[in-house]
């Protein structure tokens, strides 16, 4: 019996959205606008559903990895954007330990709060620091599930070593999902289970 090669691929515009952001990324604003503005053109290009996410260097102002939700276009309901821009990352640094000695302190920057799967890959991907923009319950008012994530979900992230920022550019990325839902965007895994 033969399977299928499992393989996600960025969108083909991605390379050249990135490439467009002058000035760096030295300020947590930044970074956090740069990934709502990638949830955006996710949306608009029609490459997948209302969520980004990337991994920067902050130390260094450096965009590392960019990831954009691919769940609908890749049939896999694990390809959140946290998902991907951790993998990418990984590729990228050649480490499936983004904390491993050698490497910089990495940040994740989501554009929505990580559901319950990408929020228990935050801490297996070695990163330090977590950015979120819109809020959990600004998907749920959408219809996206967000699943049994606990109620502590930061304080068990910092008990971990890993800091959490939520509310950043908060307005703006709740705008992207309603822009998305107002559209007829599917609404996947919409069942709560």
């Amino acid at each position: 019996m033969q399977f299928p090669d499992i393989q996600l691929t960025l969108p083909e515009w991605i390379g050249d959205f990135c490439g467009q952001w002058q000035g760096g990324f030295d300020t947590e604003s930044k970074r956090a606008a740069f990934v709502v503005a990638l949830s955006r053109e996710n949306v608009a290009r029609g490459s997948g559903g209302p969520f980004a996410a990337a991994v920067f260097d902050p130390q260094r102002g450096m965009l590392v990895a960019p990831g954009v939700n691919l769940v609908v276009p890749s049939a896999c309901s694990s390809a959140h954007a946290e998902i991907v821009a951790l993998s990418v990352a990984q590729q990228v640094t050649g480490a499936h330990d983004l904390g491993a000695a050698g490497l910089p302190p990495l940040e994740l920057v989501s554009s929505t709060e990580p559901c319950a799967m990408c929020m228990g890959a935050v801490p297996w991907s070695g990163v330090r620091r977590l950015v979120c923009c819109a809020r959990g319950e600004d998907a749920e008012a959408i219809g996206m599930d967000e699943g049994a994530k606990p109620a502590n979900w930061e304080a068990a992230l910092a008990a971990r070593g890993i800091t959490v920022v939520r509310d950043v550019c908060r307005e703006e990325a709740a705008a992207v999902l309603q822009a998305y839902a107002a559209q007829g965007g599917p609404i996947y895994n919409g069942r709560k289970l």
